[in-house]
């Protein structure tokens, strides 16, 4: 087997392995050896070399004859439009707006906040950064107030670069007076902004303070690519802390290059020149990953697609796009196929388009339930691979190494942990479980590059949340099994493995059983309190449009399917019929959050939910079943 060889090549020598692959970048000094293990358990990558971000995802492209290539593809239904930008295109736009924070002050290391909708310049302003080894810190556009004001104080950013405003199927929300509430209630200042007007909705302009995007960058001279130590921060993205406080996971510039050049073939099979399209938002670690830096450092041509999996205009919209740019590996969640699957059960609109360029389909960024699998499979007619990575990580942890060989697809599983991953199974004294049987995932350190070699300014937070548990391990979150073959099965976060009368039982593999209903278009099932057992656990299903048959028909169903799969251990009898499930903009579901209302619990509305009202709804459904109190 390729893979099983090349998996091993690493095993048996990490260091030259990724030597090798470092080969494959362009470096200004390149690194004299791979690990530096002096900070033991802080490793760092690369540490040695000098390099630059921007060059290796535009500059070289254009140097070796390519700059006419399409860089960016931007396709926005909600206006309507498409638009392409070359590599030697956007070589000069990084370069002028590059110069333009230059000239402003914006130097080597310091930070900058970005705050914008799914537009080309939202990536232009990723690279600018990176080019003058300035650190950014993209925050989802339409974040509140409060919570951009959380990540100001905690990056301490120079300058923020936004929008006046973004587009949601039916809404426009105004970005400048979230930026202008946050600027006022952080307690770090920052020097000032620059705004891109957007013609749905122009925005005021403080002078002196906001600057237009295009009138910032007249006459400005272009900044050339700075080089920047291997560990120099490449940026900062916030994702939620168990405390309410978010995290600020740093990426590594060096390792980042490395890691995300070996995933375009070896994971996503594509080649330079290549259509990839990851259906995210740049908000979010997939797309700094792979709509941003992984398909411009290896010579893709990336989508930048402003819209929705249904309403712009349709369920099938994600086909036209695949069609109209030739895609060939697609890169999306799972929650966003539920939703094509709810409005067109029978995935009766594919049938409109021309789909014949896609080669597989990855799914990513919540578990991937068998029925969306099989579902998504049938339809298109192409591999559909899970895979699994974390925020911290950057990259794929485990996954199907299509681009090595395709290793069989076992439904549930992600498949296989990827080069510079060894993954255990561990029990809560830290020993290896048996095969097959349920545990917290951990990975023996070091770490591969790319991965996040520290918290932004809490490091001492770093090591408690992901070193402290099992030491000489990083503690993922997440549990699981390994099967026969070394299969992952990731199946839920450790705090949603619950414990019914002793039992440990997962509430990922109750979501399997009730996504299998045919009548089910998603579900959750969630752990609650229960005076006898200790815990209860909770279903709550969203039905398909144009079902025929009752709720009351679906739970029976539901409960019994449960009960033949897992058995009365499971004591399965809770459930409710809801319209919708409260999610997080990204579309995980906020399990927590439901956990919290059903045991009357205080909690914190999560700053990144997609619509309060929902938790409303979820009240009114607990209620019922005895649960949720006032």
């Amino acid at each position: 087997m390729a893979y099983a060889k090349i998996y091993k090549s690493w095993q048996d020598d990490p260091e030259a392995f990724w030597m090798a692959e470092a080969k494959k970048i362009d470096w200004v000094k390149p690194p004299s050896y791979a690990l530096d293990i002096s900070r033991a358990p802080l490793y760092r990558w690369f540490a040695d070399a000098q390099v630059n971000t921007c060059h290796n995802a535009v500059d070289r492209h254009v140097k070796a004859g390519r700059g006419d290539q399409v860089a960016i593809i931007h396709d926005s239904p909600i206006t309507g439009t498409v638009s392409r930008m070359t590599f030697a295109e956007l070589k000069a736009a990084t370069a002028r707006l590059a110069g333009a924070l230059r000239d402003k002050g914006i130097a080597k290391g310091d930070r900058v906040i970005i705050y914008m909708p799914m537009v080309p310049e939202a990536i232009v302003a990723m690279l600018a950064c990176a080019r003058i080894g300035a650190v950014h810190s993209v925050v989802f556009g339409g974040f509140a107030a409060h919570e951009l004001a959380v990540r100001i104080d905690d990056a301490t950013p120079k300058a923020i670069i936004g929008a006046s405003c973004g587009l949601e199927p039916g809404r426009t929300i105004a970005y400048k007076p979230l930026i202008d509430g946050a600027v006022e209630q952080a307690k770090h200042k920052v020097d000032f902004t620059i705004i891109l007007q957007r013609d749905q909705l122009p925005c005021d302009l403080t002078p002196g303070f906001d600057h237009d995007w295009h009138a910032v960058q007249e006459g400005v001279a272009p900044a050339a690519c700075v080089p920047v130590a291997g560990d120099h921060p490449a940026y900062i993205l916030y994702t939620s802390g168990t405390t309410g406080a978010p995290k600020g996971v740093v990426r590594p510039t060096a390792g980042h290059l490395v890691a995300l050049n070996w995933t375009m073939k070896n994971v996503y099979n594509v080649d330079p020149g290549d259509v990839f399209w990851a259906a995210s938002d740049v908000g979010w670690v997939v797309g700094h990953s792979y709509i941003c830096y992984g398909p411009l450092i290896h010579g893709n041509t990336t989508v930048v697609f402003e819209g929705k999996p249904v309403g712009t205009p349709d369920a099938g919209t994600f086909w036209r796009v695949i069609q109209d740019h030739k895609v060939k590996s697609f890169f999306t969640a799972p929650t966003a196929f539920r939703a094509i699957k709810r409005d067109d059960p029978k995935g009766e609109l594919i049938g409109d388009y021309d789909i014949s360029s896609l080669r597989a389909l990855y799914l990513a960024g919540e578990r991937a339930d068998p029925d969306t699998i099989i579902w998504a499979q049938k339809i298109m007619g192409v591999p559909v691979y899970d895979h699994w990575w974390q925020t911290e990580t950057g990259a794929v942890i485990a996954g199907n190494p299509a681009g090595i060989e395709a290793l069989p697809v076992k439904i549930g599983s992600p498949t296989v942990a990827m080069p510079g991953y060894d993954i255990h199974i561990l029990d809560a004294a830290g020993q290896d479980m048996p095969v097959g049987e349920l545990g917290a995932i951990a990975i023996k350190l070091p770490l591969p590059p790319g991965t996040l070699p520290t918290l932004w300014n809490a490091e001492d937070r770093f090591i408690k949340s992901y070193l402290t548990t099992f030491p000489g391990y990083y503690e993922t979150g997440d549990a699981g099994r390994l099967d026969e073959d070394g299969y992952l099965y990731v199946m839920a976060r450790t705090d949603d493995v619950i414990n019914v009368a002793g039992h440990r039982l997962s509430t990922g593999a109750m979501e399997e059983i009730l996504s299998n209903h045919p009548d089910v278009a998603e579900c959750a099932v969630i752990g609650v309190s229960d005076a006898l057992k200790g815990q209860l656990p909770m279903g709550f299903v969203c039905t398909n449009k144009g079902t025929t048959r009752s709720d009351d028909e679906i739970i029976a169903d539901c409960i019994r399917m449960v009960r033949d799969e897992i058995g009365p251990v499971a004591a399965f009898k809770l459930i409710a019929v809801v319209d919708r499930l409260p999610k997080t903009r990204s579309g995980k579901i906020l399990r927590r959050t439901m956990v919290a209302i059903a045991d009357n619990a205080d909690f914190k509305v999560p700053a990144t939910i997609d619509d309060p009202a929902v938790l409303d709804e979820i009240r009114a459904a607990v209620k019922p079943l005895g649960y949720g109190g006032t």
